[in-house]
Parts: C-alpha cells; sequence; structure tokens
C-alpha cells in the first residue's frame, strides 16, 4: 500500500459511473463470540476441544502470525469485528457494497476431528447471521461449509441458507488428515498432513452437493490455501510458505473440476477462487490446450504408440550415429527401456471433462469461473489481454480487497490502490468496471438474478442483468 495512504477510495468511486463490488473482504472473529456458539451447539467439551485446535499451527510449518492491522490502523481491524463500523467507512472507502468472508473458517472447514469442524462452522455461521442482520444493505456475510462428505456438506448449506438467510457461501475444496507421524529429527521428513481434491478421484460422490448448490442457487467459492503441504512447509518461513499460497490451493480444485467433469455435468454453476489471483488461470488454460494438443487420444494413438515405432529406422540410426554403447543390436534387445508401454485404462485422460476441440473449453472454464484479485496485484491485466489466451477470450477477475488482514495496510485507499492500474494503463477503465463491478456482481447473479435484491446496488444489478453484455467485458490491456 506503500505511496497510497491517505488517498481514500471514495475519491475514486466520485469518478466512477458504477458501482464498486467488493468480492473479497474479511471478518476478523472476536473467539469470545464465536465459542458463545460453539457452547450452545456443542457444549464445554466441544468448545475446548475448539479452542485448542484453533490455536494449533503444527509444529513443522511457519504459520500465519501478527497478521492482523494495529498501530494507527487499528481501526482497520474494526471494520472486520464490527460491521456497524464497517458499514459506517464504506463511502470513504469508495465500497458500494461488501462480501466478508471467514478468517477462522478458512481453517476451521480442515478440522480433521468430524464433530468440531461441524460444529464450529456451524457456530461461525450462527455468528455472522446475528452480526451482519442490521446492515445487509450493504455487507453480507459469506457462510463457511465443511465438505468432508457430501452429506455434511449439504446439511450446512441447507441449514445455512434456509434457515440463517446466507446467500454466499464458501466452501473447503480438500480432505485433509495427518501426514507421517513426526519423529522430532526433521521437520521436513514429517509433513502434517495428506490432501485429496474432493473431487477428484475422491472417495465420494459430490454431484447431489452441486445439485444443492443449483437449487439454493448460491456460487460455491473457495478461499484455498495450500500452505503446509509440499513446497510450502518451511518451519522457520511464513513468507516463504505464503507466496502463491491461494493460487495454489485455487489451481489444484480449478484442475480438479475440470478433470472429474464437474463443469460438463453442471454447465450452469459458477465458482470462484479467491486471493490467488487469475496469473495461475491463464497459465493453466494454456496449459490445458498444450497438453490436450499433444495427449488427446487420436494425437498419441498418431504420434506415441509405441506399437507404431519405426524400429528398422531406429536401429539404422543408431548404427551411424551411435557408438560401441548405443549400438543398435542392444537398441534391437530392449527398444522400449524402462519407459511404460502398456495402455492403462481409462486412457482418455479427457473423458471427464469431454474435451473432443479447444472451443469447449469456453463453457468447461471461461464462462464458469472468477477469480479473485487484490488490489496491488499487476498481474490482473493479463485476464483482459486476448493475445495470451488460445481461446481469443477474457477471463473473469474479481476486486477483493482483503480488508481485515495484513495485506492491506490502510483500508481508506485500496480502492486507490487498485486504480492505480489504470493510471499505469494496465487496465482499461472498461476493465476497472469489470473488475470492480461487473465480474463481482455476475458471480452471484449468474446462479441468483435476486441476489442484490434489498441491497444498495439492486438497481444497478437489475440493469445490468438486462444488458445482457459479456461478462469480461471487451476491451483488452
Amino acid at each position: 500500500m506503500s505511496g497510497f495512504e491517505g488517498f481514500p477510495g471514495g475519491e475514486v468511486r466520485a469518478k466512477l459511473d458504477h458501482p464498486v463490488i467488493d468480492a473479497d473482504a474479511h471478518i476478523v472473529e472476536c473467539d469470545f463470540a464465536h465459542l458463545d456458539f460453539v457452547r450452545e451447539l456443542g457444549g464445554e467439551e466441544i468448545a475446548r476441544k475448539v479452542a485448542a485446535l484453533r490455536a494449533h499451527h503444527g509444529p513443522t510449518v511457519r504459520g500465519f502470525w501478527w497478521g492482523l492491522p494495529s498501530g494507527e490502523h487499528t481501526g482497520d481491524r474494526a471494520l472486520a469485528q464490527l460491521p456497524r463500523y464497517f458499514r459506517s467507512r464504506l463511502d470513504e472507502l469508495g465500497i458500494d457494497f461488501a462480501h466478508c468472508y471467514t478468517t477462522r473458517g478458512l481453517s476451521h472447514v480442515y478440522f480433521p476431528d468430524a464433530e468440531a469442524r461441524r460444529v464450529s462452522c456451524r457456530a461461525l455461521n450462527m455468528l455472522y447471521a446475528e452480526m451482519f442482520a442490521d446492515v445487509a444493505d450493504r455487507l453480507r456475510p459469506v457462510a463457511v461449509i465443511p465438505t468432508y462428505t457430501p452429506q455434511e456438506a449439504i446439511e450446512e448449506l441447507d441449514f445455512a441458507v434456509t434457515e440463517l438467510g446466507h446467500k454466499a457461501v464458501m466452501i473447503g475444496t480438500e480432505l485433509r488428515g495427518p501426514g507421517r507421524v513426526a519423529t522430532g529429527e526433521d521437520p521436513f521428513l514429517s509433513p502434517p498432513q495428506a490432501t485429496r481434491s474432493i473431487v477428484m478421484d475422491s472417495p465420494h460422490d459430490y454431484d447431489p452437493f452441486w445439485r444443492k448448490c443449483i437449487e439454493l442457487k448460491v456460487t460455491p467459492v473457495c478461499h484455498t490455501s495450500s500452505r503446509g503441504i509440499g513446497y510450502r512447509a518451511s518451519p522457520s518461513n511464513y513468507v516463504f510458505n505464503h507466496l502463491g499460497d491461494f493460487a495454489g490451493g485455487a489451481e489444484f480444485f480449478c484442475r480438479s473440476l475440470i478433470f472429474s467433469g464437474v463443469t460438463r455435468r453442471f454447465p450452469a454453476l459458477s465458482f470462484g477462487f479467491l486471493e490467488g489471483g487469475v496469473g495461475w488461470a491463464v497459465n493453466l488454460l494454456n496449459d490445458i490446450v498444450e497438453h490436450w494438443e499433444k495427449r488427446n487420444v487420436k494425437a498419441m494413438e498418431r504420434n506415441l504408440d509405441p506399437a507404431k515405432l519405426d524400429l528398422e529406422l531406429l536401429a539404422k540410426l543408431f548404427a551411424e550415429f551411435g557408438g560401441k554403447r548405443l549400438a543398435p543390436e542392444r537398441l534391437r534387445a530392449n527398444p522400449h527401456g524402462h519407459f511404460m508401454i502398456d495402455r492403462p485404462e481409462g486412457h482418455d485422460e479427457f473423458a471427464a471433462c469431454a474435451l473432443t476441440e479447444i472451443p469447449q473449453l469456453r463453457a468447461l472454464f471461461v464462462e464458469p469461473f472468477y477469480f479473485g484479485c487484490e488490489a496491488d496485484d499487476r498481474m490482473v491485466s493479463v485476464a483482459f489481454n486476448r493475445r495470451l489466451n488460445p481461446l481469443g477470450a477474457t477471463l473473469k477477475p474479481v476486486f477483493g480487497s482483503d480488508i481485515g488482514h495484513w495485506d492491506v495496510i490502510d483500508a481508506a485507499s485500496i480502492l486507490t490502490e487498485a486504480w492505480s492500474l489504470v493510471t499505469a494503463k494496465l487496465l482499461t477503465p472498461e476493465n476497472f468496471r469489470d473488475l470492480t463491478f461487473v465480474n463481482p456482481a455476475m458471480m452471484h447473479l449468474s446462479m441468483n438474478p435476486d441476489y442484490f435484491r434489498g441491497t444498495a446496488v439492486e438497481d444497478a444489478a437489475a440493469a445490468l442483468l438486462r444488458q445482457r453484455r459479456p461478462i469480461a467485458g471487451s476491451a483488452t490491456a
């Protein structure tokens, strides 16, 4: 934020002809209030268990520390703790409507203890419903949905939406369990957890859950951290672990949705991926295209089938250009070496998404996905650059302030920092409109046309739907 402090976002908002929708501010929970609901639901024993789990980062991974606003920006912490105070400052910030995501729930959806996980997440949802009850015109909390089984996901989703009135949800995207037992000798030999996707090679069928999302008109949004897994498990350096953290978690879930066929089976379903930016998505889309061009069934049968190896030609070349060690007779005795030559069952690795031609990726990838980008993320520009997109399309980045966390030094100037992408000519004003209004609105309107009814942006959202304009805009940065 350096260089932007003291320039309130309200000055930027005054220049715009559209609302600003914050897709990802945060709630900093008061633990004492959360535990009130935990006790109500599960009793004192569960409350002690949740408190113990909350305080435990694991002995082998440097986790989140000194991560909340303090000092002269103590008021910014209050924004994330007191919704009425947040609402009172929205005009100064230049934000018309804000979504407030969990902080505690980012890890609570992955508690290995089922009872503690479900009670804690439900308690968070009850707390949020109470906290935001009288600010619904401009602030909306996001319910936390644990997903270790489809049944628990459906039950909490149904409770959060139909009983508590939540309209936005964040889902768990992984099944996490304990890793190898720690020896105490070397933390890198004892990864703290094992991870698998809820949908790719999953032990469960989550299609009933996706149908429930459609029925209840909610967009499943992920805010998945990859900290503590593989390349982000340093015991000594949080920044090392945090770099690429949310991008890694989002990319894993995005790949899982594509290659498990979820976006093919549920074309009406939208998904959000928060705080990881959009650069990884541009890279992933290009990677999928490049892999499909070379590893679709027809291409592999034509170019890679071991049975079609011209052994005579290869032996001739070995005779001419090889030598004593690389001799043709040795090649003839073992032409394939130890490389895998047996075709496995399920050899069409694009079968689940039924990808048979590149343009299908518009429906499978471009249309359903929204990508959360922070104000200082210069890479958001690549989402609008059609030359980088193998489909000649634009992706759909959404503006997320991350207010309440260490990423934001001065909440008042967060929109000013985002606008600096326009003054730097990385984005056009039309791109900025898509980033801060069109895409954040459509991420939810695409599932629920009445999503903004009764809010300060109701009329603008209704007009947006009537326009039926291209969701991600037409300008190229």
